[in-house]
This record gives C-alpha cells, sequence and structure tokens, in this order.
C-alpha cells in the first residue's frame, strides 16, 4: 500500500457559534428533512477536519443519509467519505463500510452520468484495496458508456488504482490499450495515452507508432501527452529519436500555440542540427507575433534568449534577426524592450542595414505619438536610441545614417531621451572624425531650439570641446550672444525694471470715460481714448533665462567653453587685433555672468564654485599663457578618450564573461546527491519545470541537497513535548515553511494545531490542518505565506494539542519566531548616473545610518557592505580623469558620470561610493556610502554615513536593520603564533608554527592582548 496520505478537501468554517453535540447531530440525521440533513452533513465534515471523532455517527449516516437521491447530498457524502476515517485504531477496515462499498457499487450502475463520473474520480481517492476489489467489474464497465464523461474518470480510477494496487487489476495497460484504439473522445484518449505512458510505455509507442501521421488532426490535450511522451522515449534513449523527430516536426504546425511551444523546446532538446533550431526559431517567433498575451511573449522572448546563449545555436538565430524585427509592432513596451536587446546581441554586418532601417521607422513614429501615450513611448524611444548607438558604435558604417536623425530628439522635451542621443553625440564625434562637422552644424543649427538645461549644458561642452575651425568658433559666438540676449545683463535688466522702453514703441489706446454738461441740463458719460503704456511680453533667450532662475552652473560650462574657443581662435588667428577683441568679448560675457550673478536679480545667488570657476577663466583669458591650451584643450579631451577606453574594456569583460566556457573536457564527473539537478547532463525538463513551478526547484545552490540544511530552523527545544523544526523554502513570492512535529510523549496527541501569525507585509494564505500524532510518532505539517512586498517580517506562533483521555485543558507549546530576511528578495542591479540621480531626486524615503564598526581599511568596509547588503557598487575601481581638470569634465552636466569622477583604486583618505539594488518586485534600492579616515589615527575605524533611499518606508528601513546587524556581527581576532618544537625518533627537533586566535571587540583591545602574550611567552622562554 502507498505511503502517501490522501489529499483531503479543505472546507472553511466561517461560524463563530459553539460545535454542536454528538446527540444533536444525531437526532437531525434520523429526524430532520432534506435540508436539515444537508446543513448537518455540512457540520460533521467541518468538526472532522477539526480532528473530531464522532463514532457514534457512522450507522445514523448509513440508515439516513447515504440512500438518499439528492444530488447534493451524493455530493456531500463524496467529501464526507474522503475525510472520515476507515480504519479501526488497529487498522482493520471498519465493518461499516461494506454497506457503504455497496452503496457505492449502485451510484457506479447510476443512470445519471454526472453521478457515475463523481463516484469513479471519489475512488482514485482511496486507499483501501478492501473498498476498491468489490467494486472492480463495475469500474471495468464504465468504460463502455455512452457518456464521455464518465469513460475518461472510469480511465482515471484504473489508472490510480493500478498505480498504488497493482493486484486489483493487473491487465489494466492492456485493457487501457485496447480501450484506447477504439476511442473517438479527445478527453478520454488523453487519459487513456497519459495512463499508457506511465505504465507501459511500449505499449503507448505502440499506438503512436499507429497514427503518427494523423497527430496534426488530434486535440491539444492529446498532442501535448504526446510531446511528453516522445520527449521521455528520446531523453531515455536517444537512438529513438530519429524515429519520433518527424512527429515533432509536425506538432510544430499545430493550431494550440501551447503545443507548438511545447513542441520547439522538445525539438531544441533533442536535436542541435541548424535545420532543427531554425524550425523551433521561426516558430517561437510566430508565436510571439500572433499571440496577444503580453505575459506569453515575454515567455518566449527569455526562451530564445537561452536559445542564443549556446555559440552554435546563435549563428543560426542571426539569419533570423529580421523576422524577429517584426515583433516590434506589439502594443506592450517590454516586449518592445526586451525584443530590441536581443536583436543587438544578433546582428551582424549582413543584417545591420536592414535593422537600422527598421529602427529608423520606429524612431520616426515613436517622434509622432500622442501626449497620452508619452509615458510609455518615452522608454521605448530611450531603448532605441540606445540600440542604435550599440549598433554605431559595433558597426561604424551605419553611423551616417544614424547621427542627423537622432539629433533631432535634443530638441524634445523627453530629457531621459535627449540626454542618451548627447551620450552618442559625444562618442561619435570623439570616434569617427569624419562625422564631426556633420554633428558640430548640426548642433549649431538645433542649439536655439533646445528646451532643456542640461540638454543646453553638455551641447556648449561638445561645442568648446570640437569647433576647431575659426568659421564654427565664429558661429558658434553669435549663437551665445543671441541665446544671452543683451549685455551687459544686470544694466539691460535695471532698465527693464525701469520702465524704459528702448525701442520707442508706443502703449496701447484705453478709453478714459469722464462726466460731460448737455443742453438739456443733465450730465452725460462721455468716453476718450488715451494713450497708455503696456509692457509687452518679451520672450527671453535660454540661457538668460536660465541665469535669471539662478541656475549658474550652466553658466560654469560657459565659461570654460569659450575659455577652450579662446585658445583655439589664439592659434588659428594670426592678428593680434582680431585676437585681442575676441579674448575681450569673451571676458565681456563671463563678467557680465558674474556680476548678475552678485547683484541679487536673479531668483537665487550664484554659488562659490561657480564664482571661483568664472574667476579662473577670466584669469586664464586675461593672462594667454600656453599652459590655457594644454589644460582647457588637451587634458579634457584625454578624460574623455580614457573614459571611453575603459567602457569598452568592461564591455569586452562582460562579453568574455558571457562566453566562458563552463564545462571543460577535463572537467570531474558530477554526481546527482553533491550537484544540483540542472548540471547533470540530459536534465529531465518537464520534471525540472515541475519542481521550479511547485517551489522546489528554486536556485542551482538551493537545489544541493547540503544546502537545504541552512534553510532548516527550530522552532522548540529538545527537552518539550513536542518538538518542531521547519524547513523555509523561499519560492519567489511565497514562502513554504515545511514543518516536522514529533511527539515525544508516550501519549496520542489529538487535534495537534500549528498555529502561525505574521508581521510585516506577510500573509498566512490557509490555515494549517490539525491532525492527531501516536506516541513516538511523527508528522509534517506544510504552510504557505503570501509576501507581498520587500520588508523584514517575523513569523511566530505556537503548537495546541490535546492529550487523549485527559481532562486538563489545551496545552500549548511557543515556537521560536522565523525571521524573513530582505535579501531573500533583494538581487544586485545596474543603472545609469542619470538614472541614478533621476531615483535618487524621486524617492521620498531616506534612512541616514552611522558607520559603527571596527573595519579601519575604507575598501574593506565597502566590500563587507556590498556582502551584507547583496547591492552592487556602481562606482568603478578605474579612473581616468586628473584633479587638474576634474571641473572641466564635471562642467558638461549630462556627462558627469562615476565611470570619470569616483573610483576606488589608490590610497586616500575618504571614500565615496553608489550602490544600487532591485527587488523581485521591481522596488529600487539606492545607497550612497561616504567614509573617510580620523584624520592622525590611521589604527581607528573608519567613520561616515550610510544614506539609502527607496520608494517605499519598509524597504529603506529593512536595508538600515540589516547594516546595522552586518556592523555588529563585526569582530576583531588576534593572532598569536607559537612555535612548538617537537624531537622526532632520530633525535633532531622540528619547529612547527601554530597559530592561536583570540576575538574581540576593538582593533586596540585586540593590539593589547597580542603584546600581552608575547610577554608572557618571552618570560616562559
Amino acid at each position: 500500500m502507498s505511503s502517501e496520505l490522501p489529499c483531503y478537501t479543505i472546507i472553511n468554517n466561517s461560524s463563530l457559534s459553539e460545535p454542536p453535540n454528538e446527540q444533536q447531530l444525531k437526532h437531525d440525521i434520523e429526524h430532520g428533512d432534506i435540508k436539515v440533513k444537508i446543513s448537518t452533513l455540512k457540520k460533521i465534515i467541518q468538526l472532522v477536519l477539526n480532528g473530531e471523532r464522532l463514532p457514534g455517527l457512522l450507522m445514523p449516516i448509513i440508515r439516513f443519509i447515504l440512500l438518499s437521491n439528492d444530488h447534493q447530498i451524493k455530493k456531500l457524502l463524496l467529501v464526507f467519505w474522503e475525510v472520515w476515517p476507515k480504519s479501526s485504531p488497529d487498522g482493520k477496515l471498519l465493518p461499516e463500510m461494506i454497506l457503504v462499498c455497496d452503496a457505492y457499487r449502485k451510484d457506479l450502475q447510476h443512470p445519471n452520468e454526472f453521478i457515475r463520473g463523481s463516484t469513479l474520480r471519489f475512488l482514485c481517492k482511496l486507499k483501501e484495496p478492501e473498498i476498491l476489489e468489490p467494486l472492480m467489474p463495475t469500474i471495468r464497465a464504465c468504460l463502455e458508456h455512452r457518456h464521455a464523461y464518465v469513460r475518461r474518470n472510469a480511465v482515471l480510477a484504473i489508472y490510480t488504482i493500478y498505480k498504488n494496487f497493482d493486484y486489483l487489476i493487473p491487465d489494466a495497460p492492456e485493457l487501457v490499450h485496447t480501450y484506447l484504439q477504439g476511442e473517438q473522445d479527445a478527453s478520454c484518449k488523453r487519459n487513456a495515452f497519459m495512463m499508457l505512458i506511465h505504465v507501459d510505455r511500449e505499449r503507448a509507442l505502440e499506438y503512436l507508432s499507429t497514427c503518427v501521421d494523423q497527430v496534426n488532426d488530434f486535440n491539444e490535450i492529446l498532442q501535448l501527452v504526446i510531446v511528453e511522451l516522445v520527449y521521455k522515449v528520446c531523453h531515455a534513449n536517444p537512438t529513438e529519436r530519429s524515429r519520433f523527430i518527424r512527429c515533432i516536426y509536425n506538432l510544430l504546425n499545430s493550431s494550440s500555440p501551447a503545443v507548438r511551444y511545447e513542441a520547439a523546446g522538445t525539438l531544441v532538446t533533442l536535436s542541435s542540427t541548424p535545420t532543427a533550431v531554425k524550425a523551433a526559431a521561426q516558430c517561437y517567433i510566430e508565436l510571439i507575433v500572433k499571440e496577444s498575451d503580453n505575459n506569453v511573449k515575454l515567455i518566449v522572448l527569455d526562451r530564445l534568449a537561452t536559445l542564443k546563449t549556446n555559440p552554435a545555436h546563435e549563428k543560426i538565430l542571426q539569419d533570423l534577426v529580421m523576422d524577429l524585427m517584426r515583433v516590434l509592432s506589439a502594443p506592450d513596451v517590454e516586449v518592445r524592450k526586451k525584443t530590441l536587446g536581443l536583436a543587438l546581441e544578433l546582428i551582424t554586418s549582413k543584417t545591420v542595414e536592414e535593422v537600422v532601417l527598421v529602427l529608423k521607422k520606429e524612431v520616426a513614429s515613436s517622434s509622432n505619438a500622442s501626449e497620452s501615450e508619452m509615458g510609455g513611448v518615452s522608454g521605448y524611444r530611450q531603448c532605441l536610441v540606445r540600440t542604435l548607438h550599440a549598433c554605431s558604435v559595433k558597426f561604424t558604417t551605419v553611423a551616417p545614417a544614424v547621427v542627423p536623425l537622432l539629433m533631432e530628439f535634443l530638441t524634445d522635451n523627453d530629457e531621459a531621451t535627449a540626454e542618451d542621443v548627447l551620450i552618442f553625440i559625444r562618442e561619435a564625434v570623439q570616434r569617427y572624425s569624419q562625422l564631426k562637422p556633420t554633428i558640430v552644424g548640426k548642433l549649431l543649427e538645433i542649439f536655439p531650439h533646445i528646451k532643456l538645461i542640461n540638454i543646453h549644458r553638455s551641447s556648449l561642452w561638445i561645442l568648446g570641446e570640437y569647433c576647431t575651425s575659426l568659421e564654427d568658433i565664429s558661429r558658434v559666438i553669435v549663437e551665445i550672444r543671441t541665446s544671452m540676449g543683451e549685455i551687459p545683463i544686470v544694466e539691460s535688466e535695471q532698465r527693464k525694471a525701469a520702465g524704459e522702453n528702448p525701442e520707442g514703441k508706443e502703449g496701447m489706446l484705453c478709453p478714459a470715460p469722464f462726466l460731460a454738461f448737455v443742453a438739456a441740463g443733465t450730465y452725460a458719460t462721455q468716453s476718450a481714448f488715451t494713450s497708455v503704456p503696456v509692457k509687452k511680453e518679451e520672450k527671453i533667450p535660454p540661457l538668460r533665462a536660465y541665469l535669471l532662475d539662478g541656475n549658474f552652473f550652466i553658466a560654469s560650462a560657459l565659461a570654460s567653453m569659450l575659455t577652450k574657443l579662446c585658445a583655439r581662435y589664439l592659434q588659428l588667428a594670426p592678428d593680434p587685433q582680431s585676437q585681442n577683441a575676441f579674448c575681450a568679448e569673451a571676458m565681456l560675457m563671463i563678467a557680465s555672468v558674474l556680476h548678475l550673478g552678485k547683484s541679487g536679480i536673479p531668483k537665487k545667488p550664484i554659488t562659490e564654485d561657480d564664482v571661483e570657476r568664472l574667476c579662473v577663466c577670466l584669469r586664464a583669458l586675461a593672462d594667454k599663457s600656453k599652459v590655457l591650451g594644454q589644460v582647457f584643450g588637451e587634458q579634457s579631451r584625454e578624460a574623455l578618450v580614457h573614459m571611453l577606453a575603459v567602457m569598452e574594456e568592461d564591455g569586452k569583460k562582460e562579453k568574455a564573461a558571457e562566453t566562458a566556457v563552463s564545462v571543460h573536457a577535463d572537467s570531474l564527473i558530477t554526481f546527482l546527491q553533491l550537484s544540483s539537478g540542472s548540471e547533470e547532463i540530459g536534465e529531465n525538463k518537464f520534471e525540472m519545470s515541475l519542481l521550479q513551478a511547485t517551489g522546489a526547484g528554486g536556485q542551482k545552490e538551493e537545489r544541493k541537497i547540503t544546502s537545504k540544511l541552512n534553510k532548516v530552523i527550530q522552532l522548540t527545544g529538545f527537552s518539550d513535548p513536542v518538538y518542531a523544526e521547519a524547513y523555509v523554502n523561499m519560492n519567489q513570492y511565497d514562502i513554504v515553511l515545511d514543518v516536522l512535529v514529533v511527539n515525544q510523549t508516550s501519549d496520542t496527541l489529538q487535534g495537534l494545531t500549528l498555529e502561525l501569525a505574521t508581521l510585516g507585509d506577510l500573509r498566512l494564505v490557509e490555515k494549517p490542518v490539525p491532525c492527531t500524532v501516536g506516541p513516538h510518532d511523527f508528522v509534517n505539517i506544510k504552510a504557505s505565506i503570501k509576501v507581498s512586498s520587500t520588508e523584514n517580517g517575523i513569523i511566530f506562533g505556537n503548537i495546541v494539542y490535546d492529550i487523549v483521555g485527559s481532562t486538563a485543558d489545551r496545552n500549548c507549546v511557543v515556537l521560536n519566531n522565523i525571521h524573513v530576511d530582505i535579501m531573500d528578495y533583494i538581487q544586485p542591479a545596474s543603472c545609469t548616473d542619470t538614472e541614478f540621480r533621476r531615483m535618487w531626486a524621486e524617492f521620498e524615503w531616506e534612512n541616514k545610518i552611522t558607520v559603527n564598526t571596527n573595519i579601519v581599511e575604507l575598501n574593506e568596509y565597502l566590500e563587507q557592505l556590498v556582502k551584507s547588503t547583496n547591492m552592487k557598487c556602481l562606482t568603478p575601481k578605474e579612473v581616468g580623469v586628473s584633479v587638474m581638470d576634474m571641473d572641466d569634465v564635471t562642467s558638461y552636466g549630462a556627462f558627469c558620470s562615476t565611470d570619470c569622477c569616483l573610483a576606488l583604486t589608490g590610497e586616500c583618505g575618504f571614500l565615496a561610493a553608489n550602490l544600487y539594488a532591485k527587488s523581485i518586485f521591481g522596488e529600487d534600492a539606492l545607497a550612497n556610502l561616504s567614509i573617510e579616515k580620523p584624520v592622525g589615527a590611521p589604527e581607528e575605524p573608519v567613520q561616515g554615513h550610510i544614506r539609502i533611499r527607496a520608494k517605499t518606508q519598509g524597504m529603506a528601513l529593512s536595508l538600515g536593520d540589516k547594516i546595522n546587524l552586518s556592523q555588529k556581527n563585526k569582530t576583531w581576532i588576534a593572532i598569536v603564533t607559537l612555535n612548538i618544537s617537537v624531537e622526532n625518533g632520530e633525535g633532531l627537533l622540528h619547529h612547527h608554527p601554530c597559530h592561536v586566535h583570540f576575538p574581540g571587540p576593538t582593533h586596540a583591545k585586540c593590539n593589547l592582548v597580542t603584546r600581552v602574550l608575547h610577554e608572557v611567552l618571552c618570560i616562559m622562554a
């Protein structure tokens, strides 16, 4: 007999009243009408599920309810006999069950097909062969019933009975095979074929061989079973592949999307030939294009991405990249973004021009989107820009066709897209010298139409860096003067404030009413038009508007650009008079901005940093030294070149890591018990997908047998009457607790219930079912908990039970708390500096934590923080900017990146780094670390703060708690080395070094312990 317990149907009892006694229930059964009997039977089922024992009700139910013809009572009886104990305490079948068996034999012959089919489904749950044996002839006869509902449930009943008690129906495979050959209903054929797959695979293959050409005409549910059979057969016996591979090819043309999806996955698993891979990839692409569900599109795109990881398959997918571009017609933005990412990795020199044409059409269509669609189109347009950027970097021939189109986005109000375009332009103008005249000319053309300050500031940097001819420099100066308006700014603004009209325009004529005396001797009102001066609303030039609003950071970029242009003009223009005039005009503009910042006219005053920057530029223009050209003209360009080189090197490292060989020819053999299931060759994808769907698969590390022990939490003590421990299985949005409860007493524990409660954003899905545990017996209880956000949580509760024969109150054992760690839901992620700054400004919850640690090294503390929080450090370890030109690179705003301005290498007294992570719920977590070494005390621990920002309060607080906990767990270790001399058999002394570890709370105390021990050892020597 199978040891598997039946899976009972759980019914919620919402009644808050006292449960009825056994006598009252018996009276209602014997004397009540149909409605009373139905209500009473429901109460009895609920009491039995709660662990109550009602032995006196068995015969009344058999006498007064079992023979009822009411359909609702028959449904309830199926549930009742499912949960009612059918054996006595000694394990023997109750004699009353003979009457029950006879009643169900009659139900199996009932003229109503629903009653027959429901009874057959009920028999699948029975584990008592004594009840099933008399019913076998009737179950066989149900295979010939006229209704398909009865026949398919009869097949399920035969399959379950044969699996559990094969001696009751030893000829079941032959019987079902004969039945399958004559069956016409799809659901019946599916159940019969599924049974043959599991109990007699040879007969299933024999049937498939006879109808392999008609597979396309089968129903969807039967085709899915055929795909599973072919995979299992070919997985177990690879020589059978040639026999059934044609069947899988035929199923790629099925009318069911599910069948095509499974057939494509099976085909790729069974065959790696180019024809098979191409057919499967085409099937996936057709599914994505034709399927309307966005979730299905994303899942199939993931399968294509997995297919691409194989180098042999990647070459085949590269020929299908244009077919993949058809997916861009999908309305969902996430689907289009993932498609662009996949297509970018498959582009080759043969297909790049066609792909770029498609992308250009998408860019043009996205620019015509309405205002209501801009929310989703903005992110898609940004992704298009990045894809075109990557194509231009990877294939330089397409850059001339891409750059002019993308530069049109600089005049949009979408700042994120415009910044990505500027990053692309910056790289293009540096890498492709032939495009420099085109880019500079186009940028000068659209410069007056730019609407965003960040884009203006970055454009100033590009123009100042790459305008190298006298004509371009003159055009830039004209555009700057136009954008700044009348100079000096302060005097012109004061004249406007005083109401002067320099243009001499008259005001508007307005009627002025007055009273006049008329001939009739009365007064009348007359009007006369008078000229009243009215201020005409004047459009302020963009740069002037920024300065009047107090945004003087752009003034620093303007001053740097003018200084660069002057240095370049001094080298190109031979006439000293024109040189002096050019420098004087540049100094006038800088001095005018400086005067405006200190005049009090702007909404916000100029900062000291910007004042210092402007003064440095003025001094450099006044001196006209040769160092001027080197500092402003060369070192800034060198910093950009180095930064691009570092970015290119990082890209190559990531590419090499993706294409690295995972298993070498001389690798050791892996054993199933010592490795995760996915590491074995030829894994069964059906079994692995089932494990992952039920939460038992998990990650690779979690599927190892040894790592499962780390998830076991002891809930009670060894001396408690009930010992309990839980295996905590984290499965994304669910937590499954598998609690082992051991009865350590000699009594039978009745109604043992695991009562759980939660703190935090956790919710108990269902209440565990009460159970009875015998003396020194054990039971496994499972509980599911739903997680809805990234936040630390606590699961607590107790175990309550009654002792059989005892009249005392219920016993209670309090359980230890189970802490749900936020780290199980946080994953390292990457983002650009622009996105980091945007999220830092948007997120409203901040948690500031003071560094309290014993670590004295800055980088060591950063590594410990990254390890404890599972966040990714966005600050690189390379640096490409010297102190002299740091301000110049910073001045171009959108290009100010941690790639340039921060680094982790070298020795320094302070460290600043940005960290980022993303939860499985899509929540972002940002952190900024600012620490330093104490001045004059290099051996003291580091000091500083950690600022955490998140969109939700719970995530910010939980991350802060995790950091504080990790800081408390850090201790110092004092290591003392002892030399022990040992004499061997030949009289020679051998010295063996021995290390003794002494933990201490601080670094100073560990040093003190070390010195004292050394002195003691010296005295002993």
